[in-house]
């Protein structure tokens, strides 16, 4: 395949040895670039690859000068590989191992009672989100914030009690023989990227960039003494802020270039996409390509109904379940099996270790949380979801989920759509737009509604699944809004 002008320009700068920042939008072929990269030179290279079934696949496209890995692999081979006995301990609950290092009894933190197994969960939550930081040690910011407990002076006031005991545990898992903590596989990659390891190679492509954890950032910019660095990515899908991941590609010291040229669907889909790209301020555009249908309107039979989050993952399941289609759901049931759990726990009274409702003493404490407390607004479809069908529904709905290739409708949420591809998509009536935290008291008429820029990606991530057509659904509301509300705001503002 001859190579577009923008893929020639980032050949025509690899070829120079210069540092790369490729900012690759949905459907513009990355990993074929990567690959044309690769073949480019005789030269020896590492491809990073986001988690193991990427890297391997990229093992059966790239030449044999190449290496493809995880980071997690490159770090068991150097070190990991010493922590098997570890690795491959029985699990034990959480409060056993706080229990072992120290924690005994319960505290009080302002109006919460927070028990020993909630901190112990707190506990082993801090552990996992330092291993994912470029830190050297635990400090108070990596204890999470609680809910209940978001308030500044109450989170320090927890901190004190759990980064004692996280450091200890941390000092546990430095024993390759014996301890307490269960051993995790984050835990070798941070042990080892505390090393400042070298990776031996001539290049290092990082693919997903703008999905890094800072640990693999800063192994990646570690090597820059000694090899080319190319990564490439899609700040626009950087969806992940909020379980660690960092964009590191906006940032990077090197020569920034982009793929805007989308293979995946046509024009009217790129025009689309673009209306998010432009709301999350985001460094590219997309042009589609013309030879690609890809219509937008309605989908009476889509091949996934992309969803904003679990709950509204769970609700659209049961309601095509309810009208006898056999469901698929994307990444299994799991974490839904685990919220309706919690949930029953809370209303037969006893107190659940999810780590979203721990600190809820029963399902009537939760109820006014989520109803009169904004930091708890997200939580109302959860409470009326279990309001409305019961838990036992919900776990029975969660037991006859079929296999995605037997189902004749999958779910997903946006976020585990990610990478993925159908041909007919409808975007799920979960997706709204917020209106300003100081605005919530105003006429509805009369709010500012606002256009958080992480929900701007989330939603250009949803409509590019597609490839031939989309249903935008419960995101058509951007499409009625008068320009002037369809307000771009960050975060720290909204």
């Amino acid at each position: 395949m001859k190579p577009t002008d923008e893929q020639t320009a980032a050949l025509d700068a690899f070829r120079a040895g210069h540092d790369l920042a490729l900012q690759a939008g949905a459907g513009t072929g990355k990993t074929t670039l990567l690959e044309m990269l690769a073949r480019s030179t005789p030269r020896r290279g590492r491809y990073l690859g986001y988690n193991r079934a990427i890297a391997q696949e990229a093992t059966t496209r790239f030449p044999r000068t190449v290496q493809c890995k995880t980071a997690h692999a490159l770090a068991y081979a150097a070190i990991g590989h010493r922590y098997t006995s570890r690795l491959n301990a029985p699990r034990r609950p959480a409060w056993q191992t706080g229990q072992a290092l120290g924690l005994t009894k319960a505290i009080r933190v302002g109006e919460r009672d927070i028990s020993q197994r909630a901190l112990s969960n707190a506990l082993l939550r801090t552990v996992t989100r330092f291993c994912h930081t470029a830190d050297e040690t635990i400090t108070r910011h990596h204890v999470p914030k609680l809910r209940g407990l978001e308030d500044k002076d109450m989170h320090h006031e927890l901190a004190t009690h759990v980064v004692p005991v996280a450091r200890k545990a941390w000092a546990d898992l430095q024993n390759s023989d014996d301890g307490c903590v269960r051993f995790e596989h984050d835990h070798y990659l941070k042990i080892w990227a505390l090393t400042q390891p070298r990776v031996d190679a001539d290049y290092l492509l990082l693919d997903e960039a703008q999905d890094t954890n800072p640990v693999v950032e800063e192994i990646f910019l570690t090597q820059r003494d000694h090899a080319q660095l190319v990564m490439v990515g899609d700040s626009a899908q950087a969806i992940y802020q909020w379980r660690g991941a960092k964009d590191v590609m906006t940032s990077f010291n090197g020569t920034q270039l982009t793929l805007s040229q989308s293979f995946r669907f046509g024009p009217h889909l790129a025009e689309e996409a673009n209306r998010w790209l432009d709301l999350a301020e985001a460094p590219l555009r997309l042009t589609g390509t013309p030879t690609v249908t890809t219509e937008i309107g309605p989908v009476p039979s889509p091949d996934v109904i992309l969803c904003r989050t679990n709950v509204g993952a769970m609700a659209q399941v049961m309601q095509l379940m309810a009208d006898g289609y056999r469901v698929g759901l994307s990444g299994g049931g799991d974490s839904l099996k685990a919220l309706a759990q919690a949930a029953r726990d809370l209303k037969d009274g006893r107190r659940t270790h999810h780590p979203e409702l721990l600190l809820f003493p029963s399902w009537g404490d939760l109820q006014d949380y989520a109803t009169h407390d904004p930091a708890g607004r997200d939580l109302q479809p959860l409470v009326d979801l279990v309001d409305t069908h019961g838990t036992d529904a919900i776990l029975t709905a969660v037991a006859q989920l079929a296999h995605e290739r037997h189902a004749d409708i999958t779910v997903s949420t946006a976020h585990k759509a990610k990478g993925r591809q159908w041909p007919r998509v409808k975007i799920a009536d979960d997706f709204a737009p917020r209106t300003r935290a100081d605005q919530h008291d105003r006429p509805k008429e009369a709010a500012v509604r606002t256009i958080d820029d992480s929900e701007a990606r989330l939603a250009y991530v949803a409509v590019t699944r597609t490839r031939q057509r989309l249903d935008i659904g419960g995101l058509s509301w951007v499409h009625e809004l008068p320009e002037h509300e369809a307000v771009w705001a960050r975060a720290s503002d909204a």
